[in-house]
Order: C-alpha cells, then structure tokens, then sequence
C-alpha cells in the first residue's frame, strides 16, 4: 500500500512540469513582440536601408522564427512525452509530429534547431563584418562547430542505441 501510494506521489509529480511549459509559452509572446518590434525599425528605415542591412534584418526574423518553432517543438513534445498526452480530436488542423516525437527524436530537433540558429548568427557575423570583432568571429565560428559536432555524436550515438535495442 505504501509503495503503490509513493509511486502515485511521484507519477503525480510530473505536473510540476506544466508551469515551466506556461513560462515557454510566455516566452514565445515575448519572441512575438520582439519580432513586431524588429519589422516596425526594420519598415522604418527600409528606404534608407542597404541591401546588407536587408538581408541582417531578414536574417533576424528568421533566426526569431525558428527560435519561436524550437519552442513550440518543446512545449508540445516535452509536456506529451512528459506531462500528459493532448487530446487532438478537436483540432482538424492538428500536426501528426506532434504526437510522434519521443525524448530522442526531440533532442535530435532541438539539436538541429540550435544548429540552425547558430548558423544564422554567424552568417550575420559574416554580413557584418566591419563591425564584428576577429575576436567575436572565432568564437562565432568555435560555438557553431561545437554545436554542430554535438549534434553529429547525439544522432550517432542514438542510432547505435536504437541498433542495440
């Protein structure tokens, strides 16, 4: 009896989670004005604007769009895996992915996602040269690579563990 109310307790624990899921979906307004604010400066001084400068604020959305999609990735797929499954029959428009995702196809995600954005960093470093430091631009170049070989040995060595599983 009190083993199978300890592992209620703790199977219940798994609520603690959901604030930190609100907190992300807080985070992702706080992206969304960050992004409203970015066009309103970036259709401010668009005729004035060089191409590069075009091309930094391009980047800077997309790098919002995708840090926004990396949220939602982890709001929907970590509260599923972790929290409790969501009942999709009342949304039409649904996602499939968002009910097939497990804990190591999510990390591959993010993996790729935090690739992505570190990417785009460091082409903006690359657009703006003049103003970024040799400095700056090594460790732009560094964390990228990091990232990238990270993400290269996580999606090897889930794969030699799907193989032994």
């Amino acid at each position: 009896m009190i083993e199978r109310m300890m592992e209620r307790f703790i199977f219940a624990s798994r609520w603690i989670l959901a604030p930190f899921f609100i907190a992300l979906v807080v985070a992702l307004f706080g992206l969304l004005l960050k992004t409203i604010e970015l066009l309103f400066e970036y259709g401010s001084h668009f005729k004035t604007a060089t191409e590069a400068d075009v091309i930094l604020n391009t980047l800077s959305i997309v790098d919002l769009t995708l840090t926004g999609s990396l949220l939602v990735l982890v709001i929907f797929s970590g509260y599923e895996n972790f929290v409790s499954k969501i009942d999709a029959t009342d949304h039409k428009d649904w996602p499939d992915w968002m009910s097939t995702i497990d804990f190591s196809g999510l990390k591959l995600k993010l993996m790729s996602s935090i690739v992505a954005i570190s990417g785009i960093q460091l082409l903006r470093y690359f657009m703006n040269m003049s103003a970024v430091s040799d400095r700056e631009m090594t460790w732009g170049v560094v964390i990228h690579l990091t990232f990238v070989i990270s993400s290269l040995l996580l999606a090897w060595t889930d794969r030699l563990a799907g193989d032994h599983a």
